[in-house]
């Protein structure tokens, strides 16, 4: 058995394609798949590009016939392992439950047979129920910031060449970016609008739209930590993801402006941890996310 498992859609901006091309991947048996990676300029896959897949190989394995549409509401888990970009990662599924709501997975991604990523995702019906949520704060115009793009594009560096050539999204920070410098103000909060550069089309799956915001989330996650510290990510840092968590709201379309507001509530013992808020444009909130990752200061 060697088939595709996600219909992609087509579109125009080239590096979003490229994320839609290494996020369908090749099923390889009932619960088993595989897929590739995007190139990266240290040869490590990228966190959030094997999350994303993670979560797609498991939502493959959710028999809508037989369980009914269920949709990703959560995932928590754990890096392992740097991953190689040279290599395919294959991913294995175990089928833990199947409940009359709720649809639980457990995604391992090997390389060489060894876990670089192992997450538990949870899926369910669509159900009425209660509804709140915490109000959005209030955030300028996405248009009226400048795109990290314009900054990428002035910076001699192989990182800011790779991102500019594959980034598939606009990210617009409301604070002094931290990539080259640390930010004039110390403080553990940010807030930052981020869409994919080109949308998407209106029949693209709300199970993709969910993947695509996993896959973005990895690249800011940490930014909080190193605001309170007056740190940047060009100074002398050693930085890496140990673990992951999320949880989906409400509909969620990755091509429309979404609001992340983020904070670092503590650091300690060469950890840090952040969280992110992410909101419509009209006040919606759509996900809540949290990521604690290795944060060490090199001496000198």
């Amino acid at each position: 058995m060697n088939e595709r498992i996600l219909p992609l859609p087509q579109v125009d901006d080239q590096p979003l394609q490229h994320v839609l091309q290494v996020l369908n991947l090749t099923r390889t048996g009932e619960t088993t798949f595989s897929g590739v990676s995007l190139p990266e300029w240290n040869n490590r896959v990228y966190g959030g590009q094997v999350m994303s897949q993670a979560l797609i190989a498991a939502a493959s394995t959710v028999d809508r016939e037989r369980v009914g549409m269920r949709l990703p509401h959560s995932m928590h888990g754990y890096f392992l392992r740097p991953g190689s970009t040279q290599e395919p990662i294959e991913f294995s599924v175990e089928v833990l439950h199947d409940g009359r709501s709720f649809s639980t997975r457990r995604t391992h991604a090997l390389q060489r047979g060894t876990p670089i990523l192992s997450m538990i995702y949870s899926f369910q019906l669509d159900q009425p129920g209660i509804d709140h949520q915490v109000a959005a704060p209030a955030a300028p115009d996405p248009e009226t910031l400048p795109s990290v793009a314009d900054l990428f594009a002035s910076v001699d560096h192989p990182a800011a060449r790779m991102l500019l050539r594959l980034g598939a999204f606009d990210l617009r920070h409301v604070e002094q970016p931290v990539y080259l410098a640390p930010a004039e103000e110390r403080q553990y909060t940010q807030m930052l609008w981020m869409r994919t550069r080109q949308p998407l089309p209106d029949r693209t799956p709300q199970c993709l739209h969910r993947a695509l915001l996993a896959y973005a989330c990895d690249q800011v996650m940490l930014e909080p930590v190193l605001r309170a510290h007056g740190l940047s990510w060009l100074g002398g840092l050693s930085v890496a993801s140990l673990d992951h968590a999320m949880w989906w709201h409400r509909p969620v379309d990755v091509s429309r402006w979404l609001l992340y507001v983020q904070d670092s509530p503590s650091a300690q013992g060469g950890r840090g941890l952040g969280t992110a808020r992410i909101y419509t444009r009209d006040g919606h909130l759509v996900a809540t996310t949290a990521q604690e990752g290795m944060v060490r200061v090199q001496p000198g």
